[in-house]
């Protein structure tokens, strides 16, 4: 396999890949390419303080209390003015869908835990816990075991 990369300012963007017939790879570089919008980082609010957050320290986007709250490396809690819904499209293709209310970083994620009560939660590498839908649980599992 061969790898071409040329940087022209001036030329018009576009990605070509030849390839003997459709895979995994092909899949996930057409998701990366798709989902791409040159944005690495969206701003949040803490107190007095206006940040600007790299999408790779977010560990999770959650709603509390009727609010978007984005979660940090260190689990400082940052408010979000767009919805969860407007991030989806924003978000890189590795922020997942963990219930109705979040959106986590996978990289993130530090592991599952079976929980008293039958059902699933994510644990962040911070240590935040936020409970996984069935649903999107499943969808998870087809994903990693996809890979």
């Amino acid at each position: 396999m061969k790898y071409r990369l040329v940087i022209d300012k001036n030329a018009e963007e576009e990605i070509i890949a030849i390839v003997h017939g459709h895979s995994d790879l092909t899949q996930q570089i057409e998701n990366l390419v798709c989902s791409y919008t040159g944005a690495d980082s969206i701003m949040g609010s803490r107190d007095d303080e206006l940040r600007k957050l790299a999408f790779s320290d977010i560990e999770c986007i959650t709603v509390l209390d009727r609010k978007v709250i984005a979660i940090d490396r260190e689990g400082k809690r940052y408010r979000i003015q767009e919805r969860l819904r407007e991030l989806e499209d924003v978000l890189p293709s590795y922020f997942i869908r963990i219930n109705k209310s979040t959106l986590a970083n996978e990289h993130r994620i530090d592991r599952f835990d079976a929980v008293f009560s039958g059902g699933v939660d994510a644990v962040f590498q911070c240590g935040y816990r936020e409970y996984v839908s069935r649903r999107c649980f499943a969808e998870i599992r087809r994903r990693y075991e996809g890979k």
